[in-house]
């Protein structure tokens, strides 16, 4: 299972998509509600939860996409009892207290936290920057 915002789908979301589902045989991806996407990171996507819901369900490693639960982010955890939780590098928001979740619910998951794939290039934080400059006047 892995987990995201997945705002302008890119090289580096594919990437960490490929390596989680190198881990099993079948991979589940929780696309993070608008809402959530809000409270965490302090603004709007830029794209809705559907089309990145989309966007996700269309990458050739992904097997079911599912959105996040606003209320519960551990619900689609409890649901889908995966054996693996695939991390990115920079996924840390809800992961501290993953450990004690998985002892209080009795569930035997690790947790793999995923290389890189050319961060300086492809992050959701920078193409938004880059789609957000207006373009110097001739």
């Amino acid at each position: 299972m892995a987990f995201g915002t997945f705002d302008f789908f890119h090289a580096g979301h594919e990437n960490y998509l490929k390596q989680a589902k190198a881990l099993g045989e079948t991979l589940i991806v929780t696309v993070a509600r608008d809402v959530t996407v809000k409270k965490i990171k302090g603004f709007d996507p830029t794209h809705n939860e559907k089309t990145r819901l989309k966007n996700v369900s269309n990458c050739q490693y992904v097997d079911k996409a599912v959105l996040g639960n606003p209320d519960d982010k551990y619900k689609v955890i409890k649901k889908y009892k995966p054996n693996i939780l695939a991390l990115g590098y920079d996924q840390f928001v809800f992961t501290y207290d993953l450990k004690k979740f998985f002892i209080k619910e009795k569930l035997d998951i690790e947790i793999i936290r995923l290389e890189p794939y050319q961060p300086q290039a492809f992050k959701s934080s920078i193409l938004r920057n880059n789609a957000n400059q207006t373009p110097p006047q001739l």
